[in-house]
């Protein structure tokens, strides 16, 4: 089979890489683009009829909430890194409306009639939570101060749509009027819709990337072999075994999974804005997005693993249908289960995104980015397309924050091991609050869960290898049957990064 000669190949077709090759295929129409993976809108969907999709992409199954506030929290606030993760979700929501009118534009006729995009989102703080959602509530009016950004306190009872349990009602609540969403399906069918406008990119299944002898990167696909002197990885929770199998010796910081679940629903009035409550690990924020048709999307659980995941589990479908009933509204209890979604969310091994080159010569990466990649792609396109398209796409690291976050950087650790692990048992605790969990009021039980919780996460971060400490999304994964694979994977990286040095 003859190889075909191009001038970028985009490994990884979720909205990361879709938003990447637009920007790229449009900025320069001379710039031919091969973008390869699942033509279709990702994450596995379970529809009504019980048809499956087969991948389990992030993408496909976001919530799609475009919220530079709604993702704050404390620790974010508390840390250099999490405070460049703030910075570049302003920029990211600053950017979407004239994103959006170009992609739509270039899409023409063939974008969907509506993508389900809207502004306004509620973050309620209610009885089922805990010190650190209280810490994260208010670390989200500090950050909407410090970077211009509206956050009125409003009274829960004047939230459209919001019925929860008594016992589970709302105390406060912020009204973020700037807050942007859509629906994530509709997106990616109209990222595709401008990507099939555009002459220069080339659409093919996912295939084998490797090194060419002489220079540059070969994709073998089933539709062809391509040849191209550049190359992005943007595969989400696939990235790893790609770079592995390209070059083993690479010192990129692994990404992981985070599974997520989430469910759409139908048959009440339509909601005007997104509800949410704070985000933390675990349960990344309880949520309701509405969808162009009407239907509400509601997510989502959030379960780290080594490697991603291909269905949802009924035990996150219980916790998620359990706690959207009681904290949002009761009455969709009645409502018609429409549709399941999972997605596994890419995770690094130190809990941020890996974005920008290698130090191989024109092998970039996009990706590390959890639950931000959607919001964040036409930030992370404009930056990459830019530099790619330079006239020597040299650059040792992106502009801004992007800066600390490249592919081979050290491992980040903003807290000493202790104060990681104590801040993995707040969320531990918080997420025992949302479930109910009330230990017996006698001697010092009360105490004792918290305590409990505290000595799990020192033992399991002592296990951890020298120079490596969990972010706590990462925590389970430390204490569980996979502690010792996830120090294997922590232990193998450094031994890596040591030697590239």
């Amino acid at each position: 089979m003859a190889v075909q000669g191009v001038d970028v190949l985009v490994v990884g077709a979720g909205v990361v890489g879709r938003s990447l090759a637009f920007a790229l295929a449009a900025g320069e129409p001379s710039v031919r683009v091969v973008l390869a993976g699942d033509t279709g809108t990702g994450g596995s969907r379970v529809d009504a009829a019980g048809d499956a999709g087969h991948d389990a992409g992030a993408s496909g199954a976001a919530g799609a909430m475009l919220g530079a506030l709604g993702e704050v929290t404390d620790l974010g606030m508390r840390t250099r890194h999490g405070r460049l993760r703030i910075e570049l979700a302003v920029a990211a929501a600053r950017q979407w409306p004239a994103w959006r009118e170009r992609v739509r534009d270039r899409a023409g006729v063939n974008a969907p009639a509506r993508d389900g995009y809207g502004t306004g989102t509620f973050m309620i703080l209610n009885t089922v939570s805990s010190a650190l959602d209280e810490a994260s509530f208010t670390a989200v009016a500090q950050a909407a101060a410090e970077h211009g950004l509206a956050c009125d306190d409003t009274s829960p009872a004047d939230i459209p749509g919001y019925r929860p349990l008594d016992n589970d009602r709302a105390l406060r609540a912020w009204h973020l009027p700037e807050e942007g969403f859509l629906d994530a399906r509709l997106w990616l069918a109209t990222l595709d819709a401008a990507l099939t406008a555009l002459p220069n990119v080339t659409r093919v299944p996912a295939g084998t990337l490797t090194a060419a002898q002489d220079s540059g990167y070969l994709l073998d696909t089933p539709a062809g072999v391509f040849h191209a002197p550049r190359t992005v990885v943007a595969a989400g929770a696939w990235t790893t075994p790609i770079l592995e199998n390209l070059d083993p010796d690479l010192p990129a910081v692994p990404v992981l999974a985070a599974a997520g679940t989430a469910v759409s629903v139908s048959g009440l009035e339509p909601w005007p804005a997104v509800v949410r409550t704070p985000n933390r690990a675990y349960a990344c924020g309880l949520h309701a997005v509405p969808q162009a048709d009407g239907t509400l999307y509601l997510g989502a659980s959030a379960h780290p693993a080594l490697t991603p995941t291909a269905h949802p589990t009924a035990g996150a479908l219980r916790f998620l249908l359990d706690a959207a009933l009681g904290q949002l509204d009761h009455h969709l209890a009645g409502a018609d289960l429409t549709a399941t979604h999972h997605g596994n969310r890419p995770l690094t091994l130190d809990g941020h995104p890996v974005i920008g080159p290698t130090p191989r010569d024109g092998l970039w990466v996009a990706s590390g980015t959890h639950r931000d990649g959607l919001h964040a792609s036409p930030l992370i396109a404009a930056a990459l397309s830019e530099a790619l398209l330079a006239p020597t796409p040299t650059a040792p690291c992106l502009p801004g924050p992007l800066a600390a976050f490249t592919p081979c950087r050290e491992l980040i650790a903003d807290l000493t091991v202790k104060a990681a692990a104590a801040e993995a048992a707040r969320h531990h605790t918080a997420l025992a609050a949302e479930a109910r969990m009330r230990p017996p009021l006698t001697g010092t039980w009360p105490q004792a869960l918290a305590d409990g919780y505290t000595d799990l996460l020192d033992h399991a971060y002592a296990a951890m290898p020298d120079g490596y400490v969990p972010p706590p999304d990462l925590a389970p994964l430390a204490y569980e049957s996979t502690g010792p694979a996830l120090a294997e994977i922590a232990a193998t990286h450094l031994a890596r990064h040591n030697r590239a040095r």
